[in-house]
């Protein structure tokens, strides 16, 4: 009887095809692995699009928007205005702390303004 393959295994080119994509599972769970320890990402904020410098898409670890951060700030300026008080430090010094700090009542157009009027006066100046 001749010698013939079992027709019912997988063909030379499926095992071949098979174990690559082995070869590139284990290759990337590696990667993965290294992602962890270098870098300190873990696989849930991997699964949601971070790399090495860049955070997650979504999560509790992801970047907040603009307004988002500026809402935060705000909280913090008013929590720490709330522990100085606490403290018993003056409302004068609390002004000072936090003129110095930067999160007092200014809203956005207003330091905008203070920002150019001197650059406007310097101008006016250096033509006189």
């Amino acid at each position: 009887m001749p010698s013939v393959k079992n027709p019912n295994g997988p063909s030379k080119n499926r095992l071949i095809a098979r174990a690559a994509s082995l070869r590139k599972q284990r290759q990337r769970e590696s990667a993965q692995g290294k992602l962890e320890k270098i870098h300190k990402i873990t696989k849930e904020d991997l699964a949601r699009g971070a790399r090495p410098g860049l955070l997650p898409n979504s999560g509790p670890r992801k970047a907040l928007g603009k307004k988002a951060q500026r809402k935060l700030e705000k909280k913090l300026g008013y929590a720490i205005r709330r522990k100085m008080e606490r403290e018993g430090l003056s409302k004068m010094e609390v002004e000072k702390v936090e003129e110095m700090m930067g999160i007092g009542k200014t809203s956005k157009k207003s330091a905008e303004t203070e920002e150019t009027t001197p650059a406007i006066k310097e101008v006016e100046m250096d033509f006189s």
